[in-house]
């Protein structure tokens, strides 16, 4: 029987990842290039507002951070927004409303601070993971203004993205990985900007737990855990 004591496990704590919201930190590939565009374009938009549409972890929040910055607008969630505020938020002249189908939201607040955002000659940027048929609106106006706002769509990742997601996401952390991992990860993954930021997360937490460094043995057992059907 060996003397040798087992390695301790360490424990993984909720530290914060330094995730950086510069234009110079943005991934652009195909399926974001259109949205980076408009957002970009500002002041020229078509109208005084753009819905930025896109699933869970695509980079919304992260566009929003460069429009503001560029266009010194202020940011509140759509569950913060209400009538009393609206004057207040209209004055800044340029306003970003992140998550606006997260169900809460105060329909008549949003229809008269478009009105006067308009009025005022100032700018508008509304986030969501879905178009405005789903956010189970029950104001005609405010969503017949929706469905014909100019709107900006993040579309899943194609395999380049994907990959310069993952280093990106493994920077952040500040782990070295072989492209090998890289390799794996994106041929057995979902492919998904969701799903890239869970698996780093997991292997971020064995690597840690395990005393170990990201290798394809870790990949495997992280991507059985996460997503089995994929990984079978």
């Amino acid at each position: 029987m060996s003397d040798v004591p087992p390695r301790p496990r360490q424990l993984a704590f909720d530290l914060p990842v330094d995730s950086r919201h510069g234009v110079e930190d943005f991934l652009v590939g195909a399926s974001n290039e259109t949205a980076y565009g408009l957002i970009e374009r500002w002041p020229a938009w078509p109208e005084a507002w753009l819905r930025l549409t896109g699933p869970e972890g695509a980079g919304k929040t992260h566009l929003a951070a460069i429009w503001a910055r560029a266009a010194h607008a202020w940011t509140i969630s759509a569950r913060e927004l209400n009538e009393a505020q609206v004057p207040h938020l209209v004055s800044g002249g340029a306003l970003v409303i992140e998550d606006c189908d997260a169900g809460v939201l105060d329909e008549r607040a949003l229809f008269h601070l478009m009105n006067a955002i308009k009025a005022r000659g100032g700018s508008l940027l509304l986030t969501a993971r879905s178009a405005p048929d789903l956010w189970g609106l029950s104001v005609p106006d405010l969503l017949s203004r929706l469905r014909l706002a100019p709107a900006a769509t993040i579309e899943p990742p194609d395999d380049g993205l994907l990959r310069a997601l993952l280093v990106k996401l493994f920077i952040d952390r500040q782990l070295v990985v072989d492209i090998a991992v890289i390799d794996a990860l994106a041929m057995r993954m979902e492919r998904s900007f969701a799903a890239a930021r869970q698996v780093v997360d997991r292997l971020d937490r064995l690597a840690l737990e395990r005393g170990r460094r990201v290798t394809r043995p870790l990949v495997q057992e992280a991507l059985a855990e996460l997503f089995p059907q994929d990984s079978a």
